[in-house]
C-alpha cells in the first residue's frame, strides 16, 4: 500500500522539483532516425550533464531533416520527454530545439546597378545592394518552391564585387558607370520552423530557445577564438552531410552533399551481400576493431581484417569525399584553413586523410570532433558520445552560455517580423525580410537633363534630396546599428531633390555682345530649338537640339557678316583687327570697304575692249561688273539683269547704294559707277 505523505513531505517534493525546474534545462534533438533528450546545468562555466535519452522514430516521420508526420513524431518526443521525467523527477515545461542544417537552402546571384560616375560609392550604397541581393534571392526561392514557402535569412556572404564588369575588392569610394555584387546567402524555410513549434505545443513544451543544428554543433566543436578562422564544419549523418562555414567570428554559408554514411553502408551491401542492418553494424566497427566477422545473406560466415574491407569499400568513400570536398569549394571558393568533421559518418577510417588529400590540406588539418574535446563538460549519464553526441550537447550549450537568443522578433515601420540570430544582428539585417525596398535608403538625385548643344549632348544632372531616416527606438541609427529583441525600428524613406531644369538664357549668355557700326550685336545669333527660332525665356525639355552661331572672333563676324575679310577693313576702335583677333564684351567694330574708284583698279582683262561699245563696267560691291546695254540709257534698276540676287527672300535689311547714296531704281546707270547691294543684320 502507497504511503500516504505529510504535509512537510509534500512541500520538501514540490520545493525539489520547482528548484530542479529552475536547475535544469532540458535540449531536444531531433533527428531523422533518433531523437536524443538531455537535462543539464551551468554550474561555474561548466556544463554538467545529469540526464540524457534516446528514442528511435518508428515510422518514416522525417526526412533529411523536416518533419513530413508532425503526430509520428510527437510520439516519438513524449517517449523521451518522459523518460526524462521520470529519471529527474520533474515535470518539464521548457525545451530548446534546433531546426537541421540539411533543410536550409543556399542561393548564388549577382546584382548589378547602374550608377552616376560623378559620385563616389559610399558603404551605406554597398549595403543597400546586398539587401537588395538578398531580398531578390529570398523572392526567387519562394516563386520556385512547391509550397509556397518563405524563409529566414540565416546568414549571408559577399562572394565578389564588381565595377564596370571588373573584379575589384572594396568598392567604397571609387567611381563607375555600373557595380555587381556577387552574394551567396542562405536561407532557411519557416515551414520547418513552424513544424517544430507545432509538435512541441503537442507535447506540451513551451520553446525556450532554438538554434539551427551546425550553429549549435559549432558552439562546442570551434572554440570562439578559433572562429575568426576559415574554418569548414562537416556533420556527416546517414544521409546527407551538412557543411557550414566559418569566417571573422561568424557562419557565412551552408551547405549539403547528398551523399553520406549510406553511401558506405549499400557498398557494403553490395560487396559482401549483407542486409542493411548488418552492413550498418559493420561499418559502425571499423574503427574500433581490427577484425570484423560477420554473416550474410545466404547463412555464410566471413571474417576480414578491417583494412581488407576498406579496400574494397574505398571507391564508395572517395565517393563521399569528392562531393564533400566539391560543396566546400562551392561555397567557400577554396579550401578552408581547416575542417572539423563531426556525425556517425566521420568515425569512418580514412576518410579525414582522403578529404584532407581532395582539398590539398595537411591531414592534420582536417579533424574528427567528439564530446571529448568539449572543455569543461561533465555527464554523469550520455546515451551518445563521440562525435554522434557533439549537436545534442551542443543545443544544450548555447542554450546554457548564450543569453542571446537565436530568434528574435521585431517591428520595421510596424510590421513585425522574426530574424534569426547567427550573428550579431544589424538594422540591415531586418530590411531584409521586411522587404523594405533598399533604393528608398539612398539619396536621390532629381531627374537629369541631356541637351544636344551644337551637335553636343550636355547632361546637367538634378539636385541630391534627403538620406532616409533610420531610428531604432527614438534614437537615430544607421543600417550598422545593431538590434536587440522587441525593438522597434522606423525608417522614413529618402527623398528625391529637385529635377535639373535650364532655359535658354541659362545656356547662353544674351547680354554679351559688342557695337558694330554702331548698333549693338549679341555674340549669339540665329539661336534656334529644335530648328525654330525661340525667345530666351524658353524652358527646354530632355534631348532638345540647341543651335546657335557664336561671334568669338574677327574670323566669325565676317563669316556671319557673309563678307571678305580681303576686301574689307575691320576696325576694333581705330586700329585694324587680324582675322584671329578676339572680339572682348562692349567694344566698338566698324567695317570699311575697300572699293574701286577707278579704271586704273581693274585687272587687263576687265578693261574695256572694241567688242565692248555695247556695255558698261560698274563696280559691284567692291569689283567689276560688266553691263550689257540693251539701250541708250540705262537705270539702276537694270543691274539685277546682270547680277544674281533674290529680293523676294528677306535675310535682314536690303541696302541699296548708288556712288555712296541711296538708290534709286530709276536713275542713270553709267560707268564706273559705284553700287552696293546687299541684305544686313
Amino acid at each position: 500500500m502507497k504511503k500516504e505523505l505529510g504535509i512537510n513531505e509534500r512541500m520538501y517534493c514540490m520545493d525539489r522539483e520547482k528548484a530542479n525546474n529552475e536547475l535544469l534545462t532540458f535540449a531536444l534533438d531531433i533527428g531523422t532516425r533518433s531523437v536524443v533528450g538531455i537535462l543539464g546545468s551551468l554550474e561555474k562555466d561548466v556544463i554538467k550533464i545529469h540526464y540524457s535519452d534516446m528514442q528511435f522514430q518508428t515510422k518514416r516521420a522525417m526526412y533529411d531533416g523536416q518533419i513530413h508526420d508532425i503526430d509520428g513524431v510527437v510520439e516519438v518526443v513524449k517517449e523521451v520527454k518522459k523518460s526524462l521525467e521520470g529519471k529527474a523527477g520533474i515535470k518539464l515545461k521548457k525545451v530548446a530545439i534546433a531546426a537541421a542544417g540539411r533543410a536550409l537552402k543556399t542561393s548564388r546571384l549577382t546584382i548589378e546597378r547602374e550608377l552616376d560616375e560623378s559620385e563616389a560609392i559610399d558603404k551605406h550604397f554597398v549595403r543597400s545592394i546586398e539587401i537588395e541581393g538578398l531580398q531578390e534571392a529570398q523572392m526567387k526561392l519562394e516563386e520556385n518552391s512547391l509550397d509556397a514557402s518563405q524563409y529566414f535569412c540565416v546568414g549571408h556572404t559577399v562572394v565578389n564585387y564588381y565595377l564596370n564588369d571588373i573584379l575589384i575588392k572594396n568598392p567604397t569610394g571609387h567611381k563607375s558607370k555600373k557595380i555587381g555584387v556577387d552574394i551567396l546567402a542562405t536561407f532557411l524555410p519557416y515551414a520547418v520552423v513552424d513544424s517544430l513549434y507545432a509538435v512541441m505545443k503537442k507535447v506540451g513544451l513551451e520553446v525556450s530557445f532554438m538554434t539551427l543544428e551546425p550553429i549549435a554543433a559549432i558552439s562546442v566543436a570551434v572554440p570562439q577564438n578559433v572562429r575568426l578562422l576559415n574554418i569548414a564544419l562537416v556533420d556527416i549523418g546517414a544521409g546527407t552531410s551538412d557543411i557550414a562555414i566559418t569566417r571573422d567570428g561568424s557562419v557565412t554559408a551552408y551547405d549539403m552533399s547528398s551523399t553520406a554514411g549510406d553511401e558506405i553502408t549499400e557498398a557494403l551491401v553490395q560487396i559482401f551481400l549483407l542486409d542493411f542492418d548488418s552492413a550498418e553494424i559493420v561499418k559502425c566497427n571499423l574503427h574500433k576493431a581490427q577484425m570484423q566477422s560477420f554473416q550474410d545473406i545466404l547463412g555464410m560466415q566471413h571474417k576480414y581484417e578491417s583494412e581488407e574491407i576498406l579496400d574494397k569499400i574505398q571507391p564508395a568513400i572517395e565517393l563521399v569525399v569528392k562531393d564533400i570536398a566539391k560543396r566546400i569549394i562551392v561555397q567557400n571558393g577554396k579550401a578552408p584553413s581547416a575542417i572539423f568533421l563531426i556525425g556517425g559518418g566521420s568515425q569512418i577510417p580514412r576518410l579525414p586523410e582522403l578529404l584532407a588529400n581532395k582539398l590539398g590540406l595537411p591531414k592534420e588539418r582536417v579533424a574528427v570532433r567528439g564530446i571529448e574535446t568539449i572543455k569543461n563538460l561533465e555527464h554523469e549519464e550520455l546515451v551518445v558520445a563521440g562525435p554522434e553526441g557533439i549537436t545534442p550537447v551542443g543545443i544544450l550549450a548555447k542554450t546554457l552560455e548564450y543569453h542571446d537568443i537565436d530568434f528574435i522578433e521585431t517591428t520595421v515601420n510596424g510590421r513585425g517580423i522574426k530574424l534569426f540570430q547567427s550573428k550579431q544582428l544589424k538594422v540591415s539585417d531586418a530590411l531584409v525580410l521586411a522587404e523594405f525596398n533598399p533604393r528608398d535608403l539612398i539619396q536621390k538625385k532629381g531627374a537629369s537633363l541631356n541637351l544636344i548643344i551644337n551637335g553636343k549632348n550636355t547632361m546637367y544632372f538634378g539636385e541630391y534630396g534627403e538620406a532616409a531616416e533610420i531610428y531604432v527606438g527614438n534614437k537615430e541609427a544607421h543600417l550598422d546599428t545593431t538590434i536587440t529583441d522587441g525593438d522597434v525600428i522606423k525608417i522614413d524613406p529618402a527623398k528625391a531633390g529637385q529635377d535639373a531644369t535650364r532655359c535658354l538664357n541659362d545656356i547662353i549668355d544674351f547680354a554679351k555682345g559688342f557695337y558694330l557700326d554702331g548698333r549693338w550685336l549679341n555674340r549669339a545669333q540665329n539661336v534656334t530649338v529644335n530648328g525654330r527660332r525661340e525667345s530666351t525665356g524658353r524652358d527646354l525639355d530632355n534631348n532638345d537640339k540647341v543651335e546657335f552661331d557664336e561671334i568669338s572672333t574677327v574670323a566669325d563676324l565676317c563669316n556671319f557678316m557673309k563678307i571678305d575679310y580681303d576686301k574689307h577693313s575691320i576696325l576694333m576702335g581705330d586700329k585694324k583687327a587680324s582675322k584671329t583677333t578676339k572680339i572682348t564684351d562692349n567694344i566698338y567694330i566698324s567695317i570699311e570697304r575697300e572699293v574701286l574708284t577707278d579704271k586704273s583698279k581693274y585687272d587687263e582683262k576687265n578693261a574695256k575692249t572694241e567688242e565692248d561699245e555695247d556695255c558698261i563696267y560698274v563696280i559691284y560691291n567692291g569689283s567689276p561688273l560688266k553691263i550689257v546695254k540693251n539701250r541708250e540709257q540705262l537705270i539702276f534698276v537694270d543691274i539685277f539683269d546682270s547680277i544674281d540676287f533674290d529680293r523676294s527672300k528677306v535675310n535682314g535689311k536690303l541696302v541699296l547704294t548708288h556712288n555712296g547714296q541711296p538708290a534709286n531704281y530709276t536713275n542713270p546707270l553709267n560707268e564706273k559707277d559705284i553700287i552696293v547691294i546687299e541684305w544686313t543684320k
